[in-house]
């Protein structure tokens, strides 16, 4: 009876924990896609939903019928491809397809059409882009007449800003606006079509100030190839490299603005949040998340994310959509990965949740996020859930400095999602500014967050020299009288001249190990003895290769987490060992062939026990660089990456050494050794990766072969 009662207990236990575990997967049956977030080393945190669908609309819209006055006529959205939101939570839409303004209230009921006629300023003629300002003053990028036109609330004429004349402005430039916003003082920052200069900055009377916040030429390592090689002819009949132009641009509360720029090819400031004089306050950071597995649905075979608008809410966070995966990304205010969710829509039906061809996104005063997909002519309501309530409440104390405060909010959202990174971050910094910085440390390790880390850890070293400086001075000051009364007491003792005199062994092991040492401040003559005095053998080779594989290991495991951007839980040791002896045991027979070939005089013998003995300083510099980084933060970076350099360097030399002795070559020789030994190199790989690939081909017909007898 106990033993079926204590195994029912058992498996209740397992299925608690069970639906525990899964709690999060659970919350996915709610909408109809995953929400995710990225550790700092890039790897999925699966979450809760942050914000749920509520609901679409825009889809009903009609307007009176000409031919049969008190009947309407369905006029829905035709190709939208603006949205923006004022202070009283207003919608409006630029319905591009169909040259108007459509406003709708804060729970997206229609309000009414703005247009223009030939009496009053003249029609819209493709809209792409709209801005209410405080006052609720209306600006419409009217893209299809080149000009911006300027509306009052009532939707009434007031003004336009056609093309600047400036003789700053090329002739070339192309006046296309397609988004704008404008600021406190009313200077206008217009977004042209293929406008790669920048912003166009205008002031309120439609004066030209400037270009703003122009993005960076991309060079591909190709380019750089080209500028080296190429005349200056041959150069400048290549097609122009030119800045991406900017697609879209948003404004704070604060007054700071923000661009997208899709369409190049990278992830690095896509997002730019730019200062009064146009730098990016985001330098360097990476926009725009993937999931592996749905690379293959990306649209237009875009592999690259392409953030296409961005909204930002009261908090500071940025929402951006990306037209390729259809995901709505989520950042904070110092551009850190929050969420992202949604993906591609059916092709046949609309779905709540999912999108067809987002085109914008605004939030209103709630935070509520509203989507405008420009294929089905609607306006999906995302709504912040309880999960990304509490986030947003954290990473807004955390982001004001009260992290005391934040813990609390923070420790929820953690007993809600154990491995939500930012979570783990918020407590860390709590936990720092608290003065625990041993938790703090714990926890930045686990956030993977190498530069609190070290902060942390920097502060814990503090406090122990601070308890224990003057035992630890005293100690290294009593221990170097002692040495030096040991060494004059010693010097002419009996023992000491018999040590000085011994009989050297003529163990050939021992000879080996010692001529390792000989190596360090001979590298010619050491390399040169292996060949011709038999200062090294095979056992003392494959002893160095064993002694550099661990060191490689100690290197991945054990150096200090701050300077160590490996992930220690993924270091596969076998994995390791098959790189390892594969590269090396490809090196040595690279250039042996190429040796033979190109007039060298070593044996493979030779360049086998050679090239293992190059790698002396890999083992004498890595251990120890090892055991020390884990006594040193970031602020002594230069240090540990000047030991880096050393152990790097050092080993090259050992190698351009060895070839140079083994094969009795001068230096040009050796460096064309060397080149054709990569080249050698590359080729075998290459042949390697071919026929594994032949041998997969090979095996799968014997099976279909053996399949097809069996069946018969």
């Amino acid at each position: 009876m106990k033993s079926r009662i204590s195994r029912r207990i058992l498996t209740l236990l397992v299925l608690m924990l069970a639906a525990t575990a899964l709690a999060p997967m659970a919350a996915f049956a709610e909408v109809p896609y995953w929400t995710n977030s990225k550790e700092k080393q890039g790897r999925l945190i699966w979450t809760q939903p942050a914000y749920t669908p509520e609901g679409i609309f825009g889809k009903d819209l009609s307007i009176p019928n000409k031919d049969k006055p008190g009947e309407t006529v369905a006029s829905p959205l035709q190709n939208p491809k603006d949205l923006f939101i004022d202070k009283q939570d207003h919608i409006y839409v630029a319905d591009t397809g169909n040259n108007r303004i459509v406003e709708f209230g804060p729970s997206g009921e229609f309000l009414r059409f703005i247009a223009l006629d030939k009496d009053t300023g003249g029609a819209f003629n493709k809209p792409e882009g709209v801005f209410v300002t405080d006052n609720l003053d209306i600006y419409v990028a009217d893209t299809g007449n080149k000009r911006v036109v300027r509306l009052d609330k009532d939707g009434k004429f007031i003004r336009d800003y056609k093309k600047p004349d400036s003789p700053y402005i090329p002739e070339s430039f192309k006046y296309d606006p397609t988004r704008l916003v404008v600021d406190k003082r009313g200077f206008l920052y217009i977004a042209v079509l293929g406008g790669y200069q920048g912003l166009l900055q205008l002031d309120p009377d439609g004066n030209f100030q400037s270009f703003y916040g122009a993005n960076k030429t991309i060079f591909s390592p190709l380019d750089a190839m080209k500028r080296l090689l190429y005349t200056k002819q041959m150069y400048a009949n290549e097609i122009s490299k030119l800045p991406g132009a900017i697609s879209s641009v948003a404004v704070d509360h604060d007054g700071f603005m923000y661009t997208t720029t899709a369409g190049q090819g990278i992830k690095t400031e896509q997002i730019k949040k730019l200062s009064i004089k146009g730098l990016n306050l985001l330098e360097n950071k990476a926009f725009g998340e993937v999931r592996r597995f749905d690379i293959k649905f990306a649209t237009g075979g875009q592999v690259t994310p392409q953030l296409i608008d961005i909204a930002i809410d009261s908090n500071g966070n940025m929402t951006a959509i990306d037209s390729s995966y259809k995901y709505i990304n989520q950042y904070d205010a110092n551009g850190n990965l929050l969420f992202f969710w949604a993906g591609p829509s059916s092709a046949n039906t609309t779905q709540l949740g999912l999108m067809k061809n987002p085109v914008a996104v605004d939030a209103n005063s709630r935070n509520d996020l509203f989507l405008l997909d420009g294929q089905e002519g609607v306006i999906q309501l995302f709504r912040l859930s309880e999960f990304g309530i509490k986030v947003n409440e954290a990473n807004k104390l955390t982001l004001q400095g009260r992290y005391e405060e934040s813990e609390s909010h923070w420790r929820e959202v953690l007993r809600l999602n154990a491995n939500f990174a930012p979570a783990i971050l918020g407590l860390a910094k709590a936990a720092y500014k608290q003065g625990n910085y041993q938790e703090a440390l714990e926890l930045f390790k686990r956030g993977d967050d190498h530069k609190g880390y070290s902060d942390a850890f920097w502060q814990i070293r503090l406090q122990w020299f601070q308890s224990h400086f003057s035992l630890f001075a005293s100690t290294i000051v009593i221990v170097v009288i002692l040495l030096a009364v040991f060494e004059r007491a010693t010097r002419s003792a009996k023992w000491r001249k018999a040590w000085r005199t011994r009989k050297r062994s003529t163990n050939r092991f021992i000879v080996q190990f010692k001529h390792m040492f000989y190596m360090l401040k001979h590298p010619i003559d050491g390399f040169t003895a292996l060949r011709f005095e038999n200062k090294g053998g095979y056992a003392g080779a494959f002893i160095l290769l064993a002694l550099a594989y661990a060191t490689l290991i100690i290197l991945k495991l054990y150096t200090s987490f701050s300077f160590n951007m490996v992930d220690v839980r993924r270091v596969n040791i076998i994995g390791l060992l098959l790189q390892y002896a594969l590269i090396w045991l490809g090196w040595v027979v690279s250039n042996y062939l190429v040796s033979s070939i190109y007039r060298g005089e070593g044996r493979f013998k030779d360049v086998f026990v050679g090239s293992a003995y190059a790698l002396i300083p890999l083992v004498l510099i890595g251990i120890p660089l090892a055991i020390i980084s884990n006594a040193m933060t970031l602020s002594e970076q230069a240090i540990f990456d000047f030991l880096q350099n050393v152990l790097y360097i050092w080993t090259g030399l050992m190698v351009f050494w060895k070839i140079q002795s083994l094969q009795n070559y001068s230096v040009g020789e050796t460096i064309m050794n060397i080149f054709l030994t990569i080249v050698a190199f590359m080729t075998l790989a290459i042949l390697a990766l071919v026929v594994l690939g032949l041998s997969s081909d090979l095996k799968d017909f014997i099976y279909e072969v053996y399949q097809e007898v069996r069946l018969r």
